[in-house]
């Protein structure tokens, strides 16, 4: 099973009135680990939509652990929870740079649509690759 991680620093303009990351930017945080995760086992999400494949979120879930500032470096750590016929699950772990916070855990669900917004099966060339680096299912 394949883990990938990504890193980020946090903005100025990711942080609230408070000075901490506003909760809003670990979702699309959890977007740019899901990328990141994809192109390096070698699905290109442009490339699926040129295709007319669309992976559209289905369920988000997050939980905040600790809070992350401004000028930090975090790492997104992101892999493939389950892959279906038609969705798939990503796990996400957002942690400092040293690995000695978490920040954030949480999760995302995709469906798999055609251009028309049909749910249709994930093509067999690109299920093929996220199941080899998915979990065994027992």
């Amino acid at each position: 099973m394949k883990k990938s991680t990504a890193k980020i620093r946090v903005m100025y303009a990711d942080t609230d009135a408070m000075g901490i990351v506003y909760h809003t930017n670990y979702i699309k945080w959890f977007e740019i680990g899901r990328s990141e995760y994809l192109r390096e086992i070698g699905v290109v999400y442009a490339q699926m939509e040129e295709q007319g494949i669309n992976l559209p979120l289905s369920e988000a879930y997050c939980q905040y652990l600790f809070p992350a500032v401004y000028d930090q470096i975090i790492l997104i750590e992101t892999e493939i929870a389950y892959v279906r016929r038609a969705s798939l699950k990503f796990n996400y772990t957002l942690l400092d740079e040293k690995r000695e916070k978490t920040f954030v855990e949480g999760y995302t669900i995709h469906a798999c649509t055609n251009r028309d917004r049909k749910i249709v099966r994930i093509p067999l060339h690109i299920l093929e690759v996220l199941k080899a680096n998915a979990p065994s299912e027992e």
